[in-house]
């Protein structure tokens, strides 16, 4: 399992992975699909409407 602390700066990192790569894909998308890509991000991450704003998925 290893300490909490690792937990949690492996769960940081794999959540900027993601964010980065739905960030490309919002470059990208179309109006439906940036609402798809808003609801992940507000799923993964605890401070995604200032991300929402500055991507302007919204």
């Amino acid at each position: 399992m290893g300490i909490e602390r690792t937990r949690e700066l492996r769960r940081r990192r794999h959540r900027k992975v993601k964010l980065t790569n739905l960030k490309r894909r919002a470059e990208k998308a179309s109006k439906s699909e940036k609402a798809v890509i808003a609801h992940k991000v507000r799923r993964i991450s605890p401070g995604a409407e200032q991300l929402i704003a500055a991507w302007k998925l919204a």
